[in-house]
């Protein structure tokens, strides 16, 4: 893996696309391979995350401009993504049927020096960069690049993803409307985001939603339905609440399908039903509910995430040229930089309850529920 004192340019590398998929995957991808490319950098993929670094046999395959052609518009990654594949935390069944989480990280680094690589380049989420500081304090030199449409890590303004989610959340508000002004009636839209609810809030606003329903600002269901009681008084018949999967009552905890396990979060679900059934409860109304759900992380990336992924991309590689590790790469205002990966994973980002865009949807009369 080379010494760990000593800057040196990376001559090989190899990439993974970890954690969920979104919007703008292939072209950091694109940008990664075509910039090593010209520096004189191999580049090497992972399939399905740290899947292909994990499985025997392996599954690595050898990027070059060939193989990145034509895929800036795509969704998706072209290595394929993987959420459950964490070397920390490997899932194993026992003869006897039980299972039991192993480690292991040292397959992974393993393989790595099998392949000959010089370094780890990491495109994924606060979970991802959480093992790529791990692996950093095991040796490894590792460059990230950070990927989530729910922009929840704190040291980059902006995750590529995300703009397209909350172009994709804002469509679903739009096309809501009309129906729910044509039957008046009570719309509940729940949109991705964990713990954050930047695309509940943002899409909200974006779409001209009435309530908006976030993990950071626990919901009063009496301070909703008073809302919504208000506009009909006004004569405005229907409404539309935008909730964050990961948005819960006061008192309450959020709506879990799926218990986490060690290494893995637990899947969230249900908030929006939940929502509705508080407020058929509490009203005549009639609520309808729809789940957004994954068509947030698919389809082409829009054009600010396809620039944003190039951006990352190529700086990645820099990176990686330069010899430097243990970075991520961020954006800070409109300058593309990096800083430390041990940064990244302890400063998660949620939205202020007090800030400036909560106040801006207070101001315009959307209730936030708290």
């Amino acid at each position: 893996m080379g010494s760990p004192h000593t800057p040196r340019p990376f001559r090989r590398v190899c990439l993974l696309t970890a954690g969920g998929d979104a919007p703008g995957l292939n072209a950091v991808i694109r940008a990664f391979v075509k910039r090593a490319d010209a520096l004189g950098i191999e580049v090497l993929g992972s399939e399905d995350g740290f899947s292909g670094l994990m499985e025997s046999p392996r599954r690595v395959v050898p990027l070059d401009r060939a193989s990145v052609r034509g895929i800036l518009h795509r969704g998706g990654s072209i290595l394929g993504c993987s959420n459950k594949a964490n070397p920390f935390a490997e899932l194993v069944t026992a003869a006897d049927g039980t299972e039991a989480s192993v480690d292991a990280s040292a397959r992974v680094r393993s393989n790595l020096d099998a392949l000959g690589v010089d370094a780890l380049v990491l495109v994924g989420g606060d979970g991802t960069m959480y093992m790529g500081q791990r692996f950093v304090e095991q040796g490894v030199p590792v460059i990230g690049v950070p990927k989530t449409i729910d922009n929840d890590l704190g040291v980059t303004d902006l995750t590529f993803g995300f703009d397209t989610a909350v172009s994709t959340a804002t469509w679903a508000i739009d096309t809501l409307h009309s129906t729910a002004e044509a039957h008046d009636r009570v719309m509940v839209l729940e949109v991705m985001g964990r713990d954050a609810g930047w695309i509940a809030l943002e899409s909200g606003i974006a779409g001209g939603g009435d309530i908006i329903l976030i993990p950071e600002i626990p919901y009063d269901i009496d301070r909703v339905v008073a809302h919504i009681e208000a506009r009909a008084e006004r004569g405005t018949t229907f409404s539309l609440v935008i909730v964050g999967e990961g948005a819960y009552p006061v008192g309450g905890a959020p709506s879990v399908l799926q218990a986490g396990r060690e290494g893995h979060l637990p899947r969230l679900g249900g908030a929006g039903e939940r929502v509705a059934s508080l407020l058929r409860e509490r009203m005549k109304h009639d609520v309808r509910v729809t789940v957004l759900g994954h068509l947030q992380r698919g389809g082409s990336p829009t054009a600010f995430d396809r620039v944003l992924g190039t951006r990352f991309g190529v700086h990645a590689a820099e990176l990686c040229h330069r010899g430097v590790r243990g970075r991520l790469v961020v954006l800070a205002g409109t300058r593309v930089t990096d800083v430390s990966l041990a940064e990244a994973v302890s400063n998660p980002k949620r939205v202020d309850p007090n800030g400036e865009l909560a106040r801006t949807a207070r101001a315009i009369d959307i209730e936030l529920g708290g």
